[in-house]
């Protein structure tokens, strides 16, 4: 397993760019680790931006602690813990209808690749029902949109 780094390597800040899901990590009060679905944007090597579900553990957690981490995994064997401290940037989401979600940025303060040889992992992906999918696919491009802005 390779070692923590302070910044994103510049291919996860390449796949990160444009927006992905991401599996959002917390710690509870009593300890013990939380994960919630959710959308990063990299803004840069050492920031990137988040969705919390204003309804969720992750967001007393957040408010708890200020201490998250994501998980990304995507396409080519890209896997990844990027861990840090996080502040709310936004309180709504715009682009989420209902303001169901706000927007957090976390400031890197490591990164692990969690890669391992002979074992391809499968992208984090969000698939809707077909009847649903253009909507949701626009809706998550004006997420994506709103985080990088």
């Amino acid at each position: 397993m390779a070692d923590v780094t302070p910044a994103m390597p510049e291919k996860l800040v390449t796949y990160l760019s444009p927006g992905a899901p991401a599996l959002l990590l917390t710690a509870g009060a009593d300890g013990y680790p939380s994960s919630a679905y959710t959308w990063a944007v990299a803004l840069g090597p050492t920031c990137l931006r988040f969705a919390v579900d204003t309804g969720g553990t992750a967001l007393v957690n957040l408010k708890h602690s200020g201490l998250a981490g994501l998980h990304i995994i995507g396409p080519g064997n890209l896997a990844y813990l990027v861990k840090g401290t996080a502040k709310k940037i936004k309180e709504r989401i715009g682009a989420v209808s209902g303001g169901e979600m706000m927007l957090w940025e976390l400031q890197v303060i490591g990164t692990r690749d969690q890669s391992f040889p002979g074992v391809t992992p499968k992208p984090f992906t969000y698939e809707w029902p077909a009847d649903q999918r253009a909507a949701m696919k626009k809706m998550e491009q004006a997420v994506f949109s709103e985080m990088r802005g």
